[in-house]
């Protein structure tokens, strides 16, 4: 290791910290778990949101309709309000969203460090760009690559993989 802390090879690149070949039960099942752990959190974030919606609406039937000028507010507020989410639940201990930590799976980066709040709120941005540009069938990217990564974990260094606890009862499986 040098005096900089940083660890890697000759030319300063590190390794690849999880390898499908050595270690598949770290990706076996994960695109499945990933499909229903947004469906998890999907509904984790547009519950507020329709409280507050709701809360609108009724003040702005007893203000006589100049309530209904916060529904504005509605749309960066859920916007903030996804980005708070997923980079408090990434940049936790965990590297997860509620729904991944249900599914058993976790982010990390490409290099086995675990996420942080900038990544995860980078993440989430990334993801729904990519998503509402190149349509759903960019999801199809992790069938053609070893570690089932997205389009959007390849462009910013991650990985999903199953936590340790289901890793450990997967290689007991075998």
């Amino acid at each position: 290791m040098s005096d900089s802390g940083y660890s890697g090879t000759a030319d300063g690149v590190r390794p690849h910290a999880f390898d499908p070949a050595t270690s598949p039960e770290l990706f076996e099942g994960v695109p499945a778990r990933r499909v229903i752990a947004f469906l998890i959190d999907f509904v984790i974030i547009s519950v507020p949101i329709v409280l507050a919606a709701m809360f609108i609406f009724a003040f702005g039937l007893v203000t006589l309709g100049l309530g209904w000028a916060l529904f504005w507010l509605l749309s960066p507020g859920s916007v903030i309000w996804a980005l708070l989410y997923y980079g408090t639940t990434f940049g936790g201990p965990r590297s997860a969203t509620i729904g991944m930590r249900v599914m058993d799976i976790e982010m990390r980066t490409w290099y086995g460090a675990p996420s942080y709040f900038v990544l995860g709120a980078v993440h989430a941005i990334v993801f729904w760009l990519s998503v509402s540009f190149l349509s759903p069938l960019v999801l199809l990217v992790c069938f053609f690559n070893s570690r089932r990564r997205l389009l959007h974990d390849m462009l910013l260094g991650t990985v999903v993989i199953n936590n340790q606890v289901r890793a450990e009862m997967l290689r007991t499986i075998r």
